[in-house]
């Protein structure tokens, strides 16, 4: 693994090196206890994204000021947390993947989350650093990874690539419409041809709390579903969170094409034009 990271591993980093920690919880959980010099960002998970090229342009610009609020220029390594794997929807995923989308070339995740920092008897702050700002660079050409609902649409009619629905169950199959609530989405259903792997699945528990499988352990999920190494493959859960989480576990795991419809199920039920599939895959 080489995006993820240990809490000792993160410890032993910040005093050798310029990095910036970014806290992705609530604020009031990062107000009670936090990692000492860590940031705020908490529209890492909020945040709702289009994927209009105005929607896309406005993603690049809102997180490009947020991160360079937060001090990243380029020469510091990115390291983002959430509390615990399993517990904030993959948000320090989404904070990587973001981070990725903009281009950033040194980003780590802290693998186990503030749960694991302070299992590991860390120091804890509640002191809010004050960072210098400093010019996000964006690489304009690092955007592959990241898919429009044009595209998203296109492939529903090819069958080479992989549509993976990583959301929870009562959202596959159409008994929810997101994690906020049953219709919180005018439409419930599933993206049709997607394949399913939960979320959860890329993890497993361990005496430490949730972690990620191995790639072997993660590579024989894909392939209950046809998945291998060289399929491509599209990922989209309610806003782009939870495939995130997908997301870091299949780049790691060495699937070589893996891009994410970051609108997700929040964008595709708004529009009556798109189509959807319900109930449990085999009646439909």
């Amino acid at each position: 693994m080489t995006v993820l990271i240990s809490p000792i591993e993160l410890s032993a980093l910040m005093t050798a090196e310029p990095a910036v920690v970014i806290d992705t919880r609530s604020p009031d959980a990062y107000a009670a206890g936090h990692i000492p010099g860590a940031v705020n960002l908490h529209e890492i998970f909020t945040y709702l994204a289009t994927s209009t090229p105005e929607g896309f342009a406005e993603l690049k610009a809102k997180f490009a000021d947020a991160f360079g609020k937060a001090g990243l220029s380029g020469s510091e390594t990115a390291v983002i947390y959430e509390q615990s794997m399993n517990s904030g929807f993959g948000q320090s995923c989404r904070g990587y993947f973001l981070l990725t989308f903009l281009g950033y070339p040194k980003v780590k995740v802290l693998h186990g989350g503030f749960a694991a920092w302070t299992a590991a008897g860390l120091p804890v702050s509640t002191e809010a650093p004050a960072p210098s700002a400093a010019a996000f660079p964006v690489d304009e050409a690092a955007g592959e990874v990241i898919i429009d609902v044009g595209a998203m649409l296109e492939a529903v009619a090819d069958p080479a690539i992989a549509k993976l629905d990583v959301r929870d169950v009562d959202e596959w199959i159409g008994e929810s419409s997101s994690p906020y609530g049953k219709d919180f989405c005018p439409r419930k259903g599933r993206i049709p041809g997607a394949k399913w792997i939960e979320w959860y699945r890329m993890m497993k528990p361990t005496a430490e709390g949730p972690r990620f499988k191995s790639s072997a352990e993660i590579m024989a999920e894909c392939a209950s579903v046809g998945i291998t190494a060289d399929t491509p493959v599209y990922l989209y859960c309610f806003k782009g969170a939870r495939a995130s989480n997908t997301f870091l576990a299949l780049k790691e795991a060495g699937v070589k094409d893996v891009k994410m419809y970051f609108g997700s199920w929040n964008e595709w039920s708004r529009d009556p034009s798109l189509p959807i599939e319900v109930g449990h895959p085999s009646a439909t």
